[in-house]
């Protein structure tokens, strides 16, 4: 039976630390570790990132040119015309369809839903609060008879 008297860690799990600054035996003492003085040798001592010693960094140097609207792009959860034609008999397609059949799973369940035209769809779907489709899936949604309601 386990007890606190004889928990043991596995073999290998524990590693002992490495004593900085306790003596001459320890293979660690006088400096330990930090060189001869300096700002680097200092309690809380030593530079920020990019720190040129005075000096211009060369981060600002550097033009700053273009622009990233990489913070603000709308990322979609995508589903091809061949996934929904192979999971759906007929009937509506809404998110919550999507998610029980299996077709969002992880951070797409949140995302705003896109249908893209991969495949073919031959079945008469009614698609319900779907965020966006692309054109060609519109056209072939549509084809097949089925219908787009916002």
């Amino acid at each position: 039976m386990l007890t606190l008297n004889n928990l043991k860690s596995p073999k290998g799990a524990h590693k002992n630390i490495k004593r900085i600054g306790r003596g001459q035996g320890s293979g660690q003492g006088t400096q330990a570790g930090k060189g001869h003085k300096g700002q680097k040798a200092r309690a809380g001592g030593g530079v920020r990132t990019g720190f040129e010693g005075g000096a211009m960094p060369l981060y600002m140097r550097l033009p700053k040119k273009g622009f990233s609207n990489a913070p603000f792009k709308t990322e979609y959860a995508e589903v091809s015309l061949a996934q929904l034609e192979a999971k759906f008999d007929s009937g509506e397609v809404t998110r919550e369809a999507l998610i029980e059949k299996g077709l969002l799973k992880g951070i797409n369940k949140r995302l705003p839903i896109k249908i893209l035209a991969n495949g073919e769809i031959t079945k008469k779907l009614t698609f319900i609060k779907i965020n966006k489709f692309s054109k060609s899936a519109r056209e072939a949604i549509e084809k097949a008879g089925g219908e787009i309601k916002e």
